[in-house]
């Protein structure tokens, strides 16, 4: 993860509404931040908008990379790589991760290793809401910058 990164983390019942917005943001990072490398699940609604977003956005820069992150191990659970994404990414030391908390275990892994993280979380009981805390740690460090999308519920 060497080139500038980000990261998307939200609620899986994310709004179509939000799609705007959400462009908007990976665009901005593109153009001000110089991110060129993003990655993103695929389980739920806002990690399809956000992968939307990014596969729109590489249509005018096409030196952003979208990758796949995969919570369970490739050969335990085998994926290719969705049309539009350029690459899957499965967190190195997962191995032995208990599949219960795998999800959780593989975003804590990118969130410590990214620059910049694009949130959309407002439930306070949920794993998305948890990780944004987690990332603020990192946030008051320095060494990392969360941009957070506004919920329209």
């Amino acid at each position: 993860m060497g080139r500038k990164s980000c990261f998307f983390i939200g609620h899986r019942e994310a709004s179509e509404e939000i799609y705007p917005v959400l462009y908007a943001a990976v665009e901005q990072h593109i153009v001000e931040y110089g991110v060129t490398e993003f990655f993103v699940g695929h389980y739920g609604g806002f990690d399809r908008l956000a992968a939307l977003a990014v596969k729109e956005a590489k249509r005018f820069y096409p030196e952003v990379k979208l990758t796949l992150l995969l919570p369970y191990h490739p050969a335990e659970r085998p994926i290719s790589t969705p049309d539009g994404f350029d690459s899957t990414f499965y967190p190195p030391g997962m191995e032995s991760v208990p599949r219960k908390i795998a999800i959780v275990r593989a975003n804590r892994y990118v969130v410590d290793h990214v620059d910049y993280l694009i949130a959309y979380a407002w439930h306070p009981a949920s794993n998305a809401r948890e990780l944004v805390e987690y990332a603020r740690r990192r946030e008051k460090k320095g060494s990392l910058i969360i941009t957070l999308i506004k919920s329209y519920n």
